[in-house]
């Protein structure tokens, strides 16, 4: 038996867990179609995702859909389709293009989505109005064998880490994942494929649309004018081709169900450091009270600015990660140095052009050094603006172009020790021993 039946076995819902998932989505299936009628509302009720196309693995989200016709303003979608969300969700707000309500029923997650009841993908007026269009479209080229297919292709992509559009992942939607899968002819088919993939890997399924550019670009097959796959970082495609690879040369089932790593002590993390040379510097932030997706996004912006920052004032990152909690928000930096000389070389212009007078004239009494000529330029030795990286940070990172929300004034900095004495192993294991998660 291969190892892909063996894995099917373990990820496809029995048909007593069916049942039950299918039972508890009717049951909530009457009970909106029931508000929808007492309170009514002119609105059709659409359940769509992996339960509607019967691609899911265990334990799945339930995505409903309440589909507003044409005539019903903006405005008014989002307060009566949020307002029906809370009164039967009891849930939270969301917001993805528009906003719509997350919570649970029965022991489900579920979204509850407002949209638009278009006749055709031409005539969107929100982005989500297309969803609809994607189950119909997932379940008219499917048979049984092909969602099991599907499974595979999800369950691989959750434990190599790649799945999921959100921003903390960056990766491959669901509906992505079934495209591929179903482009291609199966699970192993695609796997053989991907490895093939590099950057700007462009797929067509039914029709090609306007020109883009992306690490990846899937025409949408319901439309055109959008790249299913434009969530995907170049990092996560990369790490998804790299386990496609691994795959076809060591087929292993830690590609499906990979390991809990094992934190590093901190004996081998400081190891670690002094083999690499290098020091740490952690930055940490209240976590702010906004959307979890999108403070992903905002985690993302603030660890790309700091690093910028460290690198234009010569401490140089090497490598970073990050992690959320619920009280804030974590940065490590992995960075060549952490002091730096007090002085350092000033190149100014060459001797003969104009402004050369006006740079000898600002720097003649300079206190270390009197400007001197090199490669024809006027050069000095001038006193650095910052001498460590923790200095640097705590002046640097309200203007660094961090998140928007991610506020400064909360900030907290641990230098090298103070980093290895008190930051999460784990995410330290992480920055200084990467390792694939079927590697482990």
């Amino acid at each position: 038996m291969s190892i892909e039946s063996d894995v099917l076995k373990r990820i496809k819902p029995t048909a007593e867990e069916t049942e039950s998932i299918l039972n508890r989505a009717e049951s909530l299936k009457k009970e909106v179609l029931n508000y929808v009628s007492v309170h009514k509302l002119d609105i059709n009720v659409k359940f769509v995702g992996s339960v509607a196309k019967g691609t899911f693995l265990s334990d799945p989200d339930l995505d409903v859909f309440l589909m507003f016709p044409l005539y019903v303003p903006r405005e008014e979608l989002e307060k009566i389709g949020l307002k029906a969300g809370e009164d039967i969700l009891h849930g939270e707000q969301m917001y993805a293009e528009h906003p719509y309500i997350r919570g649970t029923y029965e022991d489900l997650d579920v979204d509850m989505v407002p949209c638009y009841n278009i006749a055709s993908t031409e005539n969107l007026l929100t982005s989500v109005d297309r969803t609809p269009f994607h189950t119909d479209y997932i379940l008219s080229k499917t048979d049984g064998q092909m969602k099991d297919e599907i499974r595979l292709m999800k369950k691989f992509m959750k434990g190599i880490g790649t799945y999921g559009a959100e921003p903390n992942t960056r990766g491959f939607s669901g509906y992505m994942c079934e495209l591929i899968t179903l482009h291609y002819g199966g699970f192993i088919d695609a796997i053989i494929a991907a490895a093939e993939w590099k950057e700007g890997v462009t797929i067509v399924i039914e029709k090609r649309g306007p020109p883009m550019v992306a690490p990846i670009v899937l025409y949408d097959p319901v439309d055109p004018r959008r790249n299913v796959a434009s969530a995907v970082h170049i990092d996560t495609l990369a790490e998804f081709i790299t386990a496609c690879k691994s795959y076809i040369r060591m087929p292993d089932e830690k590609f499906f169900f990979p390991k809990d790593r094992i934190p590093l002590d901190k004996d081998t993390l400081i190891m670690k450091t002094e083999l690499h040379g290098t020091r740490l510097v952690t930055v940490k932030f209240t976590r702010p009270e906004v959307n979890e997706d999108n403070l992903h996004s905002q985690l993302w912006k603030t660890q790309y600015a700091l690093s910028a920052k460290l690198d234009a004032f010569s401490f140089n990152v090497l490598r970073a990660v990050h992690k959320m909690t619920d009280k804030e928000v974590v940065i490590v930096f992995e960075i060549e140095r952490d002091i730096l000389s007090k002085t350092y070389k000033h190149i100014g212009p060459p001797v003969w052009v104009k402004t050369s007078a006006a740079f000898h004239e600002k720097w003649k009494n300079n206190e270390f050094g009197e400007p001197f000529i090199e490669n024809g330029h006027w050069t000095v030795i001038a006193e650095r603006m910052y001498f460590t990286a923790a200095e640097m940070l705590t002046d640097e990172a309200a203007i660094a172009g961090i998140g928007r929300e991610i506020k400064p004034t909360t900030m907290k900095i641990m230098d090298h020790n103070a980093t290895l004495n008190d930051t999460d192993p784990k995410l330290l294991t992480e920055l200084l021993d990467p390792k694939h998660s079927w590697e482990v």
